[in-house]
This record gives C-alpha cells, sequence and structure tokens, in this order.
C-alpha cells in the first residue's frame, strides 16, 4: 500500500454583502488631484473587501 496523502479543502470566499454589490464605503483618501482628469477627487474604499471607487468633485 502506498502512503495516504491529506488533502485539505480550497478555502472558502468570504460571505457577506459585498457578493451582492453592497459595499461599506469609507474615504480613502481625502481630497486628491487627479492629473488626468485635472481635478480633484475622492477615493473610496470597501472596509470589508477592499474594493476602490473613485469620485470626482
Amino acid at each position: 500500500m502506498g502512503d495516504v496523502v491529506p488533502f485539505k479543502k480550497p478555502a472558502a470566499k468570504p460571505k457577506g454583502l459585498c457578493q451582492h454589490g453592497f459595499h461599506q464605503w469609507k474615504i480613502w483618501q481625502d481630497k486628491q488631484f487627479d492629473v488626468q482628469q485635472g481635478k480633484l477627487v475622492t477615493v473610496y474604499r470597501c472596509s470589508r473587501c477592499g474594493e476602490q471607487k473613485v469620485k470626482a468633485l
């Protein structure tokens, strides 16, 4: 008989509201200047999953 190899289950992705698009947005950088747009922008980051979005002022 051969050696028994223990297999691990793959880690599950964190379940929560973010999988349905309900992010918890927090301001990550307040009033940053974007050179390409030529405007002040605010960077928001989801506190649960880390996704970012940028909103121009």
